[in-house]
Order: C-alpha cells, then sequence, then structure tokens
C-alpha cells in the first residue's frame, strides 16, 4: 500500500495578502498574476483561486487587509487626546491622501474602481471598505461643531465633498501625473477643507 502525498499547508490569509501588497509594491499591478505570487508562496495558481474564488476578489481582499492597518492608525490619530478638530482632520488628509506615484494601496483602489462597474460583489465590497473613513470624518465633523471649532452644517454631506476632494487629489499623485507635488496637494485640500468647515485656514 503506497503512502499518501504530503500536502504542503495553506498559507496563512494575512501572509498572501501581505505578499500580494508587497509585490504591488515593487512591481506594479499590471505584473501581478496568480501564477506569479503563487509562485512567492510556494502554491499553485489553482490554489490560491480555491481560496479567493478570483483575481478581483484576490484584489478586494488585499485592498481590505491594507485598509484594516491603516485603519487602526487612523482610529488612533482621531482619538488623540488634546488635539483640535481642525489639526485631528489635518492628520486624518495626511493619511488619506496617497503617498505618490505608485503607491500600492492607491493603486490597488483604482484598479477596484475600474473593475467595479461590471461586478455588483466589487461595488459591494467597496462601500464596504470605504465607510469607516466615511463614518470617522462625519464623527469628527460633528465634534468639530459642537466645540464650536467648525459652523453649523450637514456632517455627512461635508464629509462626502472632503473624500471627493481627497480622492481628487490623490488619483493623480498614485498615477504620477507630471509636476503634481503631494505637499502641493495636501496643502489645497487643507485651503478647501478650511472654506467648507469655516475653520481658520
Amino acid at each position: 500500500m503506497t503512502s499518501p502525498r504530503s500536502r504542503k499547508p495553506a498559507r496563512p490569509r494575512e501572509e498572501v495578502l501581505a505578499v500580494a501588497m508587497a509585490a504591488i509594491a515593487e512591481h506594479g499591478l499590471a505584473k501581478l498574476t496568480m501564477a506569479g505570487l503563487g509562485q512567492q508562496l510556494g502554491m499553485s495558481a489553482g490554489h490560491l483561486l480555491y481560496y479567493f474564488g478570483s483575481k478581483d476578489q484576490l484584489l478586494l481582499e488585499t485592498l481590505r487587509w491594507s485598509e484594516e492597518q491603516l485603519g487602526v492608525r487612523r482610529r488612533a490619530v482621531l482619538e488623540r487626546a488634546g488635539a483640535s478638530a481642525w489639526e485631528r482632520f489635518g492628520e486624518y488628509a495626511e493619511l488619506y491622501l496617497a503617498d505618490g506615484p505608485g503607491d500600492p494601496r492607491w493603486i490597488l483602489w483604482v484598479e477596484v474602481w475600474g473593475r467595479s462597474p461590471a461586478s455588483a460583489e466589487l461595488r459591494a465590497g467597496q462601500l464596504e471598505i470605504e465607510a469607516p473613513w466615511q463614518t470617522d470624518l462625519r464623527a469628527l465633523i460633528e465634534q468639530g461643531v459642537a466645540a464650536g471649532e467648525f459652523r453649523p452644517g450637514s456632517a455627512a454631506e461635508r464629509a462626502g465633498q472632503l473624500r471627493a476632494l481627497l480622492d481628487g487629489f490623490s488619483v493623480p499623485l498614485a498615477i504620477g501625473l507630471p509636476e503634481v507635488a503631494r505637499a502641493h496637494s495636501l496643502a489645497q485640500v487643507r485651503a478647501v477643507a478650511a472654506a467648507l468647515l469655516g475653520a481658520p485656514a
């Protein structure tokens, strides 16, 4: 009787997602393939597909994992004792805005946005991942209004407007458009936010 062939244990989910994120950071999303990722992990492309279902789902789960890491930092910023609402908004904007050309988190966002019109699953996942950013910013604006730092108005509407502003500045940064600098983009965000919220410029 022959002994059964031993199987390699599946890699932990976090390891797969971390390797995928590192590969995007190093080589860009265009070069990320299931076969190449599997080779780095010592797994087959079929094995990856078994766990994630599709490359779309792998991208979504990698983005979710990345946002979970950033969410820990965002909550720490927003809960910082002694900081004004305006100071905490500045730190929120720093975390939100793309770091610069090839920022792997933002490259993932652009890819997921581009694929989501054809996939209800991706759209639902995208909205779920984005929701905490909106919820936290709305709460921050409400705190600023209560403290007399921001003028009264719909916190939900202004949070949506500010996130659209941050998205609009992040995409050119992430794709590396010429003459787009992060410091200038952040300054522009702050200027518009000050006018929208009624905060000191």
